[in-house]
């Protein structure tokens, strides 16, 4: 019985919503306070017991690369001025038994190819897949509750909450039934339907754990729009021959990809960070008056 040990990270995006910060610098890098967003995305897969993080890069995304790799002249600099506490950290901003691994998508065509690129790489075994513009502040962490959910049902899982119905047109929504505290099972999937013909206002977030059976449906899922390929069918493809379920994760989102979203963000990390928190608090608190 298989582990879920890899994550595979879809970073190719433009991050047009974020211009012209993202220009030359990925939306996954943009920091809430002082960490970027695919640090939250890895260190959630990291508590969840997985290994193997797998990025699916394309154009201008070294800087993730960067971030992830050793950094020797920024740590001879930082132990040169005696910051040994800036320097440990940034030595173990992973375990030292996490492996990167990154794969180019040439073209964006869909989160569905995204993940499809990975296939090399995923090979016969389970897998999450985390969408870094998602923050899921959880505890525990909530792809730790989902892979939790995979090693007792041993099927494919797909983090979910409710929406307002006008906001089923951007999400993949399921028509499920429960089976337990939290765990529901699909019936069926579509992306981005309009409210009146939502099935439900149970909307699929940025995470998932999926089985391999999933590459052969992804393969064989008829392109959309612009020739994209798009995870949500392959899923209902899937749906055919495999249980999939619908949890309800523990924890709040923040969606990222949206400004609104990443102020949010900004603001509760802020109030809560170790070092600045209790100020910033005090000069939110101040506004307010």
């Amino acid at each position: 019985m298989k582990k879920v040990r890899k994550a595979v990270f879809p970073v190719a995006g433009m991050g047009t919503r974020f211009l012209p910060a993202t220009k030359a610098s990925p939306k996954e890098m943009l920091p809430i306070v002082d960490k970027p967003l695919i640090q939250f995305a890895v260190e959630e897969a990291v508590a969840a017991g997985i290994t193997d993080m797998v990025f699916v890069t394309g154009r201008s995304k070294r800087s993730i690369e960067d971030h992830f790799d050793k950094a020797y002249e920024l740590e001879s600099e930082l132990e040169a001025r005696g910051k040994t506490q800036m320097l440990d950290f940034v030595r173990n901003m992973i375990p030292k038994n996490i492996n990167c691994i990154y794969i180019r998508q040439a073209e964006a065509l869909g989160l569905g190819h995204a993940v499809l690129c990975a296939k090399p790489v995923i090979g016969d075994e389970p897998f999450a897949v985390i969408l870094a513009d998602d923050l899921l502040d959880g505890k525990p962490a909530v792809m730790k509750q989902m892979t939790d959910t995979y090693d007792y049902y041993r099927c494919s899982v797909l983090g979910v909450q409710d929406v307002p119905r006008a906001d089923t047109r951007s999400y993949g929504i399921v028509d499920a039934r429960a089976v337990a505290d939290r765990v529901e099972q699909i019936n069926a999937i579509v992306e981005k339907p309009k409210p009146e013909d939502a099935p439900s206002t149970l909307a699929v977030v940025g995470r998932y754990i999926l089985t391999p059976r999933i590459f052969h449906h992804l393969e064989n899922v008829k392109p959309g729009a612009g020739g994209e390929i798009q995870l949500t069918d392959g899923i209902a493809s899937l749906l055919s021959e495999e249980q999939v379920l619908a949890y309800r994760y523990d924890g709040t989102r923040y969606d990222c990809g949206s400004k609104l979203g990443y102020l949010q963000a900004t603001v509760v990390f802020g109030q809560r960070h170790p070092e600045v928190g209790a100020e910033f608090d005090a000069y939110l608190k101040s506004l307010g008056g």
